[in-house]
């Protein structure tokens, strides 16, 4: 799989980010539903490797959070228009979190012009492995290309289910969870925070949300394209 080198992340950034992002005061975010990571600043990304529902949390908390502060200049998704660096070729490992993390504190400045802010001590470092989480797990281009008929399928059934039409709600969870598996990240990070994924935990468990499942695959697929 293609990664972007860190050394073509710093170029693109210091040669593409024509507008600045210092304008823009960073929004706060709430943090206390995921674990203490201590004071002291880390170099991995604490939340990678606490279990499932650690690592769904920050995605939550990390989704709201890009979009409130980063999504202006890195885009919607995190699929980068060409003003700033593509985020998800940000490998999901030691070597990507340390440059993240230190851009992430210190923020970056060109010519004495404040193109990203410094998040660190404003919003704090639970809320920028949050972000990391969300970033790292985003689907690689076209990684759902082959599949969109079908969930788009999926998406109608649900949305039918969702008004009393009769489905086998196991049998579409299985599915999506299977979908969900082959779906490829542009960090290299095992598992991606595809709209296969969330709509296969949405019909999950003893109270499925069909509805909801059904929307986030229309929004997901939406801007997938």
């Amino acid at each position: 799989m293609f990664k972007l080198p860190l050394a073509a992340l710093g170029l693109i950034a210091a040669t593409s980010m024509a507008h600045a992002h210092g304008d823009v005061a960073p929004q706060p975010m709430n943090t206390d539903a995921l674990p203490d990571v201590g004071e002291e600043w880390l170099t991995e990304n604490p939340y990678r490797d606490q279990g499932i529902e650690v690592w769904k949390t920050a995605i939550e908390i990390g989704d709201s959070g890009y979009n409130q502060n980063c999504a202006r200049c890195h885009g919607l998704g995190v699929v980068s228009g060409g003003l700033a660096p593509d985020l998800r070729y940000l490998e999901a490992e030691e070597y990507g979190d340390e440059w993240y993390v230190e851009r992430f504190q210190t923020g970056y400045t060109q010519n004495g012009i404040t193109k990203m802010p410094a998040f660190g001590e404003l919003l704090g470092q639970k809320a920028a492995w949050a972000i990391r989480t969300y970033i790292e797990t985003r689907p690689d281009d076209g990684a759902l290309d082959d599949v969109t008929p079908r969930l788009l399928q999926v998406r109608d059934e649900l949305a039918a289910m969702a008004e009393g039409a009769d489905g086998d709600a196991a049998a579409l969870q299985a599915e999506l969870a299977g979908i969900a598996e082959s779906v490829d990240t542009g960090s290299g990070a095992p598992v991606a925070d595809s709209v296969a994924f969330r709509a296969a935990n949405l019909i999950s468990g003893d109270t499925p949300d069909f509805k909801a499942a059904a929307e986030a695959l229309t929004v997901g697929l939406s801007a997938a394209h």
